[in-house]
């Protein structure tokens, strides 16, 4: 008896086979897209500092928000530590790109001006030596900084910046404004660099608010533009704790419609103890 061969399959049922290898295939895609994700945000929180320092009339705030490109991470961070001598160092900066690639290097560049703090004094130096380092290393990316260095002893405050967006300060007697201090180039850029220092002592009590320029800066938002408003804020919100400040700074990105990552660092200082 001959065999009866099997009926192909109609046209529909094709269909629905076809269209479950594509669902099979779209979801394992998305699977590890996620999985991308997740790991980047995971590297990304691990090169953010832990915390933040607790010392005697100081008080930091920090806020940081993702990119909504590419992998939804960046390479915006901060940072804030006690030296052996016991300064402040304060820093905050922005490494080109949105990627791995981009989170490892800013990890680089944190680790690095850490460092190199431990062994100076001199902020011109600390951008200078991390300057020169990250050029020898050849990763051919570069970042914006900007450096601080407060002693709480004699109340000076040195600040140094590689092509950052400058600090938005406010006083307790009401003054106010933008730090345009002079700057040099991007880190990475330019060998031998030396990076202008600007010095100050801090009289009274007052706040210092550092950020990146995805805070104060879109495509149809001019750089100036996202300063005052900040500048505005920081003056209304002096006496305002600086986690509602550091809240509210970072959200003037939404007026941006910026699509790169953010930071904000606030630090307040109570003011001298004892007159020197």
């Amino acid at each position: 008896m001959r065999g009866h061969s099997p009926e192909p399959p109609d046209s529909a049922q094709q269909l629905l086979v076809a269209l479950g290898k594509l669902v099979d295939q779209a979801l394992e895609r998305i699977q590890f897209q996620r999985a991308r994700v997740e790991l980047a945000m995971a590297l990304q929180r691990h090169m953010l500092p832990p915390g933040l320092p607790e010392l005697p009339g100081l008080h930091f705030a920090a806020r940081y928000t993702p990119s909504r490109d590419g992998l939804d991470v960046g390479g915006d961070w901060y940072d804030a530590f006690v030296m052996k001598d016991g300064a402040l160092a304060i820093a905050i900066g922005d490494v080109q790109g949105h990627d791995v690639e981009a989170i490892a290097f800013m990890g680089q560049v944190r680790t690095s001006l850490r460092a190199i703090a431990e062994a100076t004094s001199d902020t011109q130096e600390v951008l200078g030596r991390a300057n020169d380092l990250l050029i020898g290393m050849g990763c051919g990316l570069f970042a914006t900084c900007c450096f601080l260095r407060f002693d709480p002893v004699t109340r000076d405050l040195t600040v140094s910046r590689a092509g950052h967006v400058p600090m938005v300060w406010a006083t307790a007697t009401g003054q106010w404004g933008i730090a345009l201090d002079r700057g040099g180039p991007p880190l990475g850029i330019v060998a031998g660099e030396k990076y202008p220092v600007t010095r100050r002592r801090l009289r009274e009590a007052g706040v210092l608010v550092l950020l990146t320029d995805g805070v104060v800066e879109g495509p149809h938002y001019p750089i100036e533009d996202g300063l005052a408003e900040v500048a505005r804020l920081v003056r209304a919100g002096f006496d305002a704790d600086p986690d509602v400040l550091a809240s509210a700074v970072v959200k003037v990105a939404d007026l941006t419609g910026h699509r790169d990552d953010a930071a904000v660092l606030v630090v307040r200082y109570d003011g001298p103890r004892e007159p020197l």
